[in-house]
């Protein structure tokens, strides 16, 4: 058995390979003479000890069929590991015999030499029709200087003190306290979840339904209106959709926002820092260095879209049902972490539906990755270790004193890192990203 075994192999569609292995005579022999051992410790007969059953009367209690079947199993699962590790394969799945188990049991005949073919998912080997002189083309990303003062207003609007309105009536911007019942105008039902008392509500488009809020606009404390409105086609409650309705709404409460002055006190409240003129330019570095990291980002995902258009590779099933999985559960962890009940949610149904839709990304995250590993491979890029340890320590500087990483794992994901920023670096130089033309009609860009 521990002779090696004549293995012939040959590559299969979709990243998969063929081995046909020739096993012995005397090693399908002994497949068999130990499963008439192991059934027999199975078998308990009036008159005999266990294990001490005649071998005649074994055969016949447990009958041809059943020992041969386990000796096939034990014999193909045996004949597998040993063809994978004599030939150095490295498996992503277990093997599958190509005509079915039931025709090769019909073949299989102890003490003779028996023929199969396994076949099996294997690593992709990826390459690139060319790396250098891509073409690409990427969203435009710009910096808009009046940002900083939009987030500066933001801050404004979150420290603004509320104080009562009494002298006007209410208007955009305002945080009204309302009460309201409503009803479907064809119909004339009540809406089911479509009234409340001492509502608070912001004053600001989007906020309800269209019209609801225009309506309120205008209104003084304590006025009641009918206000008419019309549920939008895409509205979750699905029996609301597209249908008119009224709601006779009470104004009882109206506040505005008083904002605090543009001052260094304010930028103290604010932020960290000592003045306004400070915060401003904080922010405009902050804002500055975003965009540059989206413009970044941006040019990168260009680029290896161009990058994938060079790649040749056939993507294995089990790699991409890997990859599916990976996303699934990358969906299921974001909504636990909104605080939804996961096992409610994730019904059979829709988990087969998530990995039906999940498919197309996993397939190009793979293509992503494998175009990396390709052109790394092709242009010899590597990692050094003085950078892998360089950024273990910087790393390591940031970790807190109670958090426990796992060392290999860390070490692994920074060489990781590195290498595909040295590999994305890499594209940018030896190719040309140009950004996208406006469509017509339509502004410059500006974000």
């Amino acid at each position: 058995m521990s002779s090696a075994l004549k293995v012939k192999t040959s590559p299969r569609p979709g990243s998969r390979l063929a081995l046909e292995v020739e096993i012995p005579g005397g090693r399908s022999q002994a497949s068999y003479e130990a499963a008439v051992t192991k059934l027999s410790r199975s078998v308990r007969l009036p008159g005999f000890r266990q294990g001490k059953v005649p071998r005649p009367v074994l055969l016949q209690q447990i009958g041809p069929l059943r020992i041969r079947a386990t000796a096939l199993e034990d014999l193909v699962d045996s004949v597998w590991r040993d063809a994978l590790k004599q030939e150095q394969i490295a498996a992503l799945s277990n093997p599958e015999l190509s005509e079915g188990f039931d025709v090769l049991l019909a073949r299989f005949s102890p003490g003779e030499e028996l023929t199969l073919t396994l076949e099996l998912d294997i690593q992709p080997t990826p390459s690139l029709k060319t790396t250098k002189g891509l073409v690409a083309e990427a969203e435009p990303i710009h910096y808009d200087p009046d940002r900083v003062d939009e987030l500066i207003e933001q801050s404004r609007r979150q420290l603004a003190a509320m104080v009562p309105v009494e002298n006007r009536p209410a208007a955009s911007g305002d945080q009204a306290l309302v009460s309201f019942t409503g009803s479907y105008q064809d119909s004339g039902e009540p809406i089911v979840g479509g009234s409340a008392d001492d509502l608070e509500v912001e004053l600001e488009e989007g906020r309800m339904i269209p019209g609801l809020i225009e309506g309120i606009l205008g209104m003084g404390l304590g006025e009641t209106r009918t206000i008419p409105c019309q549920f939008p086609d895409d509205y979750p409650q699905e029996d609301a959709r597209g249908r008119e309705a009224s709601f006779v709404l009470t104004l009882k409460d109206l506040k505005a926002r008083e904002l605090p002055e543009l001052d260094d006190a304010f930028a103290q409240q604010a932020s960290e820092l000592p003045t306004l003129a400070e915060m401003r330019a904080d922010l405009e570095q902050r804002l500055r260095d975003d965009t540059e990291r989206r413009a970044r980002n941006g040019r990168h995902d260009a680029l290896l879209t161009a990058l994938v258009q060079e790649l040749e590779v056939e993507l294995p099933e089990t790699l991409i049902q890997q990859e599916i999985r990976a996303l699934v559960e990358q969906t299921a962890s974001q909504v636990a972490q909104q605080g939804m009940d996961i096992k409610s949610l994730f019904t059979p149904e829709l988990v087969r539906s998530l990995m039906d839709s999940s498919r197309p990304e996993a397939e190009q995250r793979l293509k992503r990755g494998l175009a990396l590993q390709a052109l790394a491979t092709k242009e010899q890029i590597t990692v050094e270790e003085g950078e892998i340890e360089a950024k273990l320590k910087e790393v390591g500087s940031g970790q807190s004193k109670g958090e426990s990483i796992d060392p290999a794992r860390l070490r692994g994901a920074v060489a990781e890192d590195l290498l595909r920023n040295k590999l994305l670096a890499w594209l940018e130089e030896n190719s040309t990203v140009t950004e996208k033309a406006p469509a017509e009609g339509t502004e410059p860009a500006i974000d």
